[in-house]
């Protein structure tokens, strides 16, 4: 083994064991760059980028990513997104929704349920943001379900699987981030999201009505309900008008091409601004709380992006990218083999990392060495997102997990929850299976908004 190699497997090794001490992700990429620099600095017969290493003054060029991020126009999407979802979170819009999609839907079999998922799917569609889908799921949720007698695993399945639709559906800040990352197009990404994702959320939907019919203690219909009416019918259709709206306003002048990705974005930021105002729940305390949640998200992961962007120097600085490159390109399986591995590996790093660490370390690594297979790029990232999606639910480090039981009711334990998502991960890697043997689901839009294949 080269003594390069040596110096990146250690790189990540120390990575992984620091994950245990419980300190800040971004303070550890930072401080391993750290070191390693050093390390390097000393031992300086690798054969790898050594100028970097043997020359103090070249490393500045951290200075200069760092300076990249902070100035990325594109970037400046992910403030105003985050602002747009929580502010969305705070429109009274999911209540609305919430109050006549039962209505509706409350009536039949697994009919709370379906409710769940559609407006997981809406709320998706107009915030992206997983933290505050699943916390408002489960806030409007978990009481009705449970006065209803639903199962607390199907419950809790339902409202971590519903809530984590907007990592994917756009406009999703991991699409930004991931497009920044290996300079693609946001907008074509957001594209060829928008089938898997919704795909996904019909399968939950078809999954909740098959388990309610097979075990129907799981979802039972209500005893009494009232006749549905015309009005029952409008008055659901009105609720959607609002974010149906948003959504049209942000994602179809991207599509369209009339608004730029960071554009549309204020535009969502001023639009959920709007529907609060017009609901009577935008306050100045509202404004106040938003900007500031806004702020402390925007800061956590930009920490994370100075962290990551001098881990990721030092790391190609040792010979990370070559290293990375003979090793899956040495595998005996294949080109599609080799996306599978990947998919496999970013599907156990889930279960430590959050999504954000595994889009800025692993991914740069291993797009290049795809892309060289002779890959579509748009396509595997988009695939790459889809198996991402399920480090929201797998433990001990899935956050859905953490958020459902920080609101849920004191009878629906950790186990409950466990259970109850099990059947949504099987779902999601079914997802990605469909995702893979079928490009089309993800490349079929941009070509024919296009014309062209992308």
């Amino acid at each position: 083994m080269e003594a390069y190699e040596l110096m990146v497997t250690a790189m990540f090794l120390l990575f992984i064991a620091l994950l245990f001490t419980g300190y800040p992700i971004a303070w550890i990429m930072a401080g391993l760059a750290v070191w390693f620099t050093a390390v390097g600095v000393v031992f300086h017969e690798f054969e790898v980028d050594t100028f970097l290493l043997k020359n103090y003054g070249s490393l500045t060029i951290i200075v200069d990513r760092i300076w990249a991020v902070m100035s990325n126009w594109v970037l400046v999407a992910l403030p105003n997104f985050v602002f747009m979802g929580l502010m969305l979170d705070r429109s009274g819009v999911a209540e609305k929704l919430m109050t006549n999609f039962v209505k509706v839907f409350g009536r039949m079999r697994g009919g709370l349920a379906i409710t769940v998922v559609l407006i997981g799917l809406l709320l998706a569609a107009s915030t992206g943001i997983v933290g505050a889908s699943v916390v408002l799921l489960a806030t409007l949720a978990f009481p009705i379900m449970m006065e209803r007698g639903y199962s607390k695993e199907l419950a809790s399945g339902v409202v971590a699987g519903a809530g984590t639709l907007g990592i994917l559906i756009p406009p999703s800040i991991m699409l930004v981030i991931m497009a920044d990352q290996l300079s693609l197009s946001v907008g074509d990404l957001f594209m060829g999201a928008v089938v898997p994702g919704v795909m996904m959320g019909l399968m939950y939907i078809v999954y909740v009505i098959v388990i309610a019919q097979l075990k129907p203690h799981m979802a039972p219909a209500p005893p009494k309900v009232a006749a549905l009416t015309a009005r029952d019918i409008a008055e659901s259709v009105l609720a959607v008008v609002p974010p149906a709206a948003l959504i049209l306003a942000v994602l179809g002048s991207i599509f369209f091409g009339v608004a730029t990705p960071t554009e549309a974005s204020a535009l969502g930021a001023a639009g959920a601004t709007i529907l609060a105002a017009i609901n009577r729940k935008l306050s100045w305390d509202t404004v106040r709380k938003v900007s500031r949640e806004t702020m402390l998200t925007t800061a956590f992961i930009f920490g994370l992006f100075v962290g990551a962007n001098a881990f990721a120097l030092i790391l190609r600085a040792l010979g990370g990218d070559e290293f990375v490159s003979h090793l899956l390109t040495g595998l005996p399986f294949g080109k599609e083999g080799l996306v599978l591995f990947i998919l496999f590996i970013a599907f156990l790093a889930g279960f430590f990392l959050d999504w954000l660490e595994i889009t800025l370390i692993i991914l740069p690594l291993v797009a290049p060495v795809v892309k060289a297979a002779g890959f579509d790029l748009n396509w595997f990232v988009v695939l790459f997102a889809v198996c991402l999606q399920t480090s929201f639910l797998t433990p001990p480090v899935g956050f859905s997990l953490f958020y459902v039981k920080g609101v849920a009711p004191p009878e629906i334990t950790t186990q409950h929850i466990y259970r109850g998502i099990i059947p949504f991960v099987i779902i999601q890697l079914f997802a990605v299976g469909l995702t893979f043997f079928y490009p089309q689901l993800v490349t079929w839009l941009p070509e024919a908004m296009y014309g062209v294949q992308k």
